[in-house]
């Protein structure tokens, strides 16, 4: 067998069952499996060894059991958690990618995911940033803030910004967004140490506890 079809093991997180209410311990377990270091014959799948994944918010969604249609698929008991990561190819049968390649995009909480449907495989070009930064803010949670802020909202400078659940993945960057376009940056939270943060880090002209006000156009005001 050669080297670059050795098999290994591969240690990931599985979901044990649907969940309801916060998620626990107990509804996922940490499994060993043995992978092949290599692609099918003839596929244009690749294999990647991830290097950093994502825990996002998102994922309880698709914890739990569905029983309507949803915008994402929920996850499968027994299957391997999907986030998005950032590894580096191993082995490839698509044209795009190489071993070596570093790549970001949607895989699996394990060492070594096939991802059979490269389209949504992205190379990383800029190698020298943190590879980290793009499970964050050159990924999907920056993705999201920069389309949702610059092409939907279509900000001016010297607009009034709100911004709910601003110290999440999205908020806090829309909010830093907004400020580098010259707006007036309010977010609300759901703690005093989230306000503190949105002011003396993410430099928010100001925020609010919403736990704390009893009306929010009072609080806006």
């Amino acid at each position: 067998m050669a080297a670059a079809e050795a098999e290994v093991s591969n240690k990931g997180v599985i979901l044990k069952r649907f969940v309801t209410g916060f998620p626990t311990e107990a509804d996922l377990e940490l499994v060993t499996a043995v992978v092949r270091l290599a692609v099918p014959p003839g596929s244009a799948s690749v294999m990647v060894k991830n290097l950093y994944v994502s825990c996002d918010p998102y994922m309880r969604n698709r914890m739990s059991e569905h029983n309507e249609a949803s915008y994402i698929e929920q996850f499968v008991p027994g299957e391997v958690l999907a986030t998005f990561s950032v590894g580096r190819v191993v082995a490839s049968g698509h044209p795009n990618f190489k071993s070596g390649d570093l790549v970001w995009g949607m895989s699996g909480c394990e060492e070594y995911t096939l991802i059979t449907d490269p389209e949504s495989l992205f190379k990383i070009n800029h190698p020298e940033l943190p590879l980290s930064y793009y499970t964050g803010v050159l990924g999907m949670a920056g993705l999201t803030a920069y389309a949702g802020f610059f092409d939907v909202s279509k900000p001016k400078q010297g607009d009034y910004v709100f911004i709910s659940s601003a110290s999440g993945a999205v908020g806090q960057l829309v909010g830093q967004l907004a400020k580098i376009t010259g707006c007036y940056v309010v977010g609300s939270v759901g703690s005093d140490e989230k306000v503190n943060l949105l002011k003396t880090k993410f430099g928010f002209d100001d925020a609010f506890n919403y736990k704390k006000e009893e009306d929010l156009n009072a609080a806006l005001k």
